[in-house]
Formats: structure tokens, sequence, C-alpha cells
């Protein structure tokens, strides 16, 4: 376990906020709906806030414009495959035509 602005973590990857529109509320909507079959806890961070996951309020809280660094952690290794698929997601600009 590692320890990340006083939380422990197994997992994490890093990942860039892609689309124009930023972090608004349907791509928060898809990534708390992912996280609910998680073996563990999901945190996002922007290295200055950390949010929970599964909840669409608290993503929307860390106000993602396009172009910020977002850190995914996963409490459980078992997690690091929904990691990746929440990384993926951000990779794709969150599956929006722009």
């Amino acid at each position: 376990m590692t320890t990340y602005l006083g939380f422990q973590y197994s997992v994490s990857r890093q990942a860039i906020v892609m689309n124009t529109l930023g972090m608004h509320a349907r791509p928060a909507a898809a990534i708390a709906g992912m996280v609910q079959d998680a073996g563990g806890d999901i945190w996002l961070s922007d290295g200055k806030r950390i949010a929970d996951a599964a909840s669409i309020i608290d993503i929307l809280s860390l106000c993602a414009v396009k172009g910020t660094k977002v850190s995914i952690f996963t409490e459980k290794e078992k997690d690091s495959a929904l990691a990746d698929k929440i990384k993926h997601f951000f990779d794709i600009g969150f599956g929006e035509n722009e």
C-alpha cells in the first residue's frame, strides 16, 4: 500500500481530461456507475482535492477542465482493471464527439 494525500491505495493511474467540456455531469455519472462493482474504494484526485469516484457530486467538485491531470486510485489491487477502464474513458474524451 502507498499513501497519497492522507489515504492508502494499491493501484494508481494517471489521466488527462481530453474533451473540451471538461468533466461534467454525464461523464461523472458514467464513472460513478463504473465503480459500483468495485471491490474497494476508488478515488480521483487533481493533486489538491480527492473525490470519491462513486459520487457524482464529489467528481464534479474537482472542477476538472480540459487539460486537468487526474489521478485514479484504487484501494484494492483486484480493481486495477477498473482503474484501466476509467483511464481509457478519460483517454477517449469520455466518448463525446466534438
